[in-house]
């Protein structure tokens, strides 16, 4: 493993592994635990890495009198509400973990206190994620940090100083491996608020890996992430995108996650290692389509090559044009006819720098008497 990446569970993350997708659930499961195993289940059939959640108690959460930031849709219901009702019991929790683990997916969750975060290590969950609104709360980070899990810092609404304080917290705790995830906290985020450059910054600033956990439409704008350097995919993830409550809207459905996980996968391929060289796949275009030298008239046993003796003619299959100056005044070792692709065991050195210089000064111009060699 490199310096930067991080393990959660038997996955390495980092930029020499494959890109880490989260099916964020969050509390799109509006309560129901068979809902939620549904949910894991659609996951698993889009090829998610992992599932993660949101750990919380509402009255550690928020003031029910002061939630008028969060209304649901149709009025109905508070924000203070709509979390007491989506709240899930511990049991129901490592229900779920036990269920997600049974379909070969990671579990997950974001702890929203210390004592979510206390039950979410006790049943051994691999890692922590903490929302982007937790940043500054110190408290919480390095209670987080002394769990000595790997943790995704979800870094949305902060400047960078916060994100650099939140680091110093998280490792003053004993926190060691950390991700940074660069997030827009609206639902959606449009295109020209996404800043995803922010994603090189991150990485270069802190020299730390880091991810997208995108509350943007569709699959364009991760796809982008991922080609800038992000290593996890975080995307919210449905049932019903018409369902009731606050993250319906913004997320996929199960058919949305599984074309993003081949979306990524094909472009995680596609960026390869870097290194410039000929494809697998180029190697017989590559000899069809370059030049050879070529015998561009018939050429005598003995006779010294000059410039005008010479053509360049596909496939590629002989000497490259670009060796063509090594060429002038070697002689022939045999007779070549038109048209020959020339080897070099064609050709018989010349017999000193001296005499290639001279050579090629004599054939520099195709002589009077040669010309209809030349346009034969």
């Amino acid at each position: 493993m490199k310096e930067t990446d991080i393990l959660i569970g038997s996955k390495v993350i980092g930029s020499s592994s494959r890109v880490f997708v989260v099916g964020e659930i969050g509390i799109n499961h509006n309560g129901s635990v068979s809902q939620a195993q549904r949910l894991i289940d659609a996951a698993v059939q889009a090829g998610a890495d992992a599932v993660k959640f949101q750990s919380f108690r509402a009255d550690k959460l928020l003031i029910p009198s002061r939630d008028r930031y969060s209304q649901q849709t149709d009025g109905t219901e508070s924000a203070y509400q709509l979390l007491r009702r989506c709240e899930l019991s511990w049991e129901a929790q490592e229900k779920l973990k036990n269920h997600a683990e049974d379909q070969g997916i990671i579990f997950f969750s974001t702890p929203f206190d210390e004592e979510s975060a206390d039950f979410l290590d006790s049943i051994g969950t691999p890692a922590f994620k903490i929302a982007s609104a937790d940043i500054t709360h110190i408290p919480l980070l390095r209670h987080i940090g002394a769990k000595g899990k790997p943790i995704l810092l979800s870094t949305g609404m902060s400047f960078l100083s916060e994100v650099a304080d939140a680091i110093w917290n998280l490792r003053s705790g004993g926190a060691k491996e950390i991700l940074l995830m660069h997030c827009v906290s609206a639902y959606p985020a449009e295109p020209q608020h996404m800043n995803l450059r922010t994603l090189q910054t991150l990485q270069s600033y802190f020299e730390l890996s880091v991810g997208l956990s995108d509350h943007s439409e569709g699959i364009l704008l991760s796809l982008v992430a991922i080609a800038l350097g992000a290593v996890v995919i975080e995307k919210h993830f449905t049932l019903d995108k018409n369902a009731q409550g606050p993250d319906h809207k913004a997320s996929m459905d199960p058919a949305d996650l599984k074309l993003l996980v081949r979306s990524l996968r094909d472009v995680e391929s596609s960026l390869g290692d870097g290194r410039k060289r000929p494809s697998d796949v180029e190697e017989e275009v590559r000899l069809l389509a370059r030049r050879s030298v070529v015998a561009g008239v018939d050429i005598r046993v003995n006779e010294a090559i000059a410039p005008w003796m010479l053509a360049y003619k596909r496939p590629g299959s002989g000497i490259e044009p670009r060796d063509r100056e090594k060429l002038i005044g070697m002689t022939a070792r045999r007779n070549i006819t038109k048209d020959t692709i020339l080897q070099w065991d064609d050709l018989a050195p010349c017999i000193s720098s001296e005499s290639h210089n001279l050579t090629r000064e004599q054939n520099a111009e195709v002589p009077e008497h040669l010309m209809k060699r030349r346009h034969a």
